[in-house]
Parts: structure tokens; C-alpha cells; sequence
């Protein structure tokens, strides 16, 4: 029996909306939040658990046999491994935590594919979805990468990571690599964000050292916006999904990014 992904991305897309509702109830009140810590530069509230909470049961609602992978609580290995969600419920909790924007992620993957996936900010009523082999779409409107292949006109986002990240040496040293002849470097505070916005061109490309629960959704929009996707050193999701080391850009900034984050002495994470 054939399923309905159509359908299925809809009832992802209500699930966020809903966890949108609940998660700007606390980011109205951002400075009384009562904050854990998870481990260096992650932060954890409340607001994120019960985010989790909220797009679980409602996923599990949509078939309670498919596996699922989340930020704050433990994987659920269901009766069907094939399928599994992916679920950040709240990506940029530092944003969150500090009245910026953050979004709001869901994927679901079928084996090694990413089927459908979403990325939605609920500051900006901004609801990014694609399907595989359907488009990517900011709010029912069609996306497409920059088409820019002017080097100083290239916006490229990053994040600075922490100690605890691999490739935390030499990040200085490959932010001022990129940075003289491009057109400006941005920090979005998102990565799922970050890519939505390199597949609606508000960027042109992103590079980052981050998780795969964050990107799935975002790597399928720039995939379907006509963007590309590789590792640092040009590789495929065989490598970069289990790195985290992600490059994704239209196809200037992609060339543009590779030739010159390889020009900084790093190790190779799949080496």
C-alpha cells in the first residue's frame, strides 16, 4: 500500500504550527525562563522539552509504528526502523533564550532518503517545506537558490563553534579565509534556519560543523531549491550525515567555499 507523503507533510506542518504556538508562549517571556545545562553552549529549557512532547504525540499520531530521533529525549526504535523522524524542537535555543528567532525542524526519512521535511520560525510565521523530487516552498511560494556567481556579492553564513566540536581549531583561521573578497558572513544562530535561507537565497551559501537531527529538513530544501550539498571536502551524505561537517550553496559559493575552507590545515573527520 502506497503513502500518502502529501498528506503526511501537512500533518508535520500542523504539528510545528502547534508547537510554534507553545513555544512563543515562553519566548514572550525569554528573560524568566528556568534554563539547564546540557554541556558547553547548550542551553536547554523547559520550552524545548515540552516542544518535543507536543510533535511526538502528535507524529505518533500519524502512524505509531515509525522510529523517532529527537533533541531532548531518548531515540524511539518503533515496529517500522525504515521510517524515522527527526525532530529539533526548538534549533537555536541560544537565539530562543535571548529573544532572537529560532525554528522549529521535523524530517521524516525513509532508510538513508529524506522524504519530506519542514523548517518553520514562528517569530516570522515562516514555514519552509519540501518534498523529495516535489520543490521546496517558503509559506506555498516556490524557492530557488541565488543564482549569483558574482564573488563579492556572495553572503555566506557560519557559526563559531564551541571547544567541544572537532573542528573547533582553526575556525578563526577558515572565517578569515572566506571572509576578504565575499560580499559579508552572517551568523543566523540556526542551522536548520541557515539552510531555508541559502534555499530562498537569502543566503548563498552556509558552512558548518553541526548536527544531522538540525539539517535533514534544511539539506532537502536546498537540495530541491536547486542548491548543492556536500561534506568540506566535496563528499556525499555518506560522509557528511555522520560528520556534521556541511557545506550547502548555490553552485558559485559552493566552488568558491571548498577551494578555500581546504586551504586551512584541518583533519579530515572521515579520515
Amino acid at each position: 500500500m502506497s503513502t500518502d507523503y502529501d498528506s503526511i507533510l501537512d500533518k508535520m506542518v500542523a504539528a510545528a504550527r502547534e508547537a510554534g504556538v507553545l513555544t512563543q508562549a515562553h519566548f514572550r517571556r525569554f528573560r524568566d525562563l528556568e534554563i539547564g545545562v546540557k554541556g558547553p553552549g547548550d542551553f536547554v529549557s523547559d520550552a524545548d522539552r515540552e516542544s518535543e512532547l507536543l510533535i511526538r504525540k502528535r507524529l505518533f499520531e500519524i502512524n505509531p509504528d515509525w522510529s523517532l530521533t529527537g533533541e531532548e529525549f531518548a531515540p524511539v526504535d518503533g515496529a517500522d526502523p525504515e521510517h524515522r523522524w527527526l525532530v529539533d524542537p526548538i534549533d537555536g535555543t541560544t537565539n530562543f533564550l535571548n529573544g532572537q528567532h529560532y525554528t522549529i525542524t521535523i524530517a521524516l526519512r525513509r532508510g538513508n532518503q529524506t522524504l519530506c521535511g519542514l523548517v518553520y520560525d514562528p517569530v516570522a510565521d515562516e514555514m519552509f517545506t519540501a518534498k523529495k523530487g516535489g520543490g521546496a516552498y517558503l509559506n506555498g511560494a516556490p524557492l530557488s537558490v541565488s543564482g549569483s556567481t558574482d564573488i563579492a556579492m556572495m553572503c555566506v553564513g557560519t557559526g563559531l563553534p564551541t571547544p567541544n566540536l572537532s573542528l573547533h581549531p582553526g575556525a578563526y583561521a577558515r572565517l578569515d579565509a572566506i571572509r576578504a573578497p565575499i560580499g559579508a558572513v552572517r551568523i543566523v544562530g540556526s542551522a536548520a534556519n541557515s539552510c531555508a535561507w541559502v534555499a530562498c537565497g537569502r543566503l548563498t551559501g552556509y558552512f558548518e560543523e553541526t548536527g544531522f537531527v538540525d539539517t535533514a529538513a534544511g539539506i532537502l530544501l536546498v537540495e530541491e531549491a536547486g542548491g548543492v550539498v556536500t561534506d568540506w571536502w566535496g563528499r556525499g551524505p555518506e560522509v557528511f550525515e555522520r560528520t556534521g561537517c556541511l557545506v550547502v550553496a548555490n553552485a558559485a559559493t559552493h566552488a568558491y567555499l571548498l577551494g578555500h575552507l581546504q586551504a586551512v590545515p584541518m583533519k579530515n573527520p572521515a579520515s
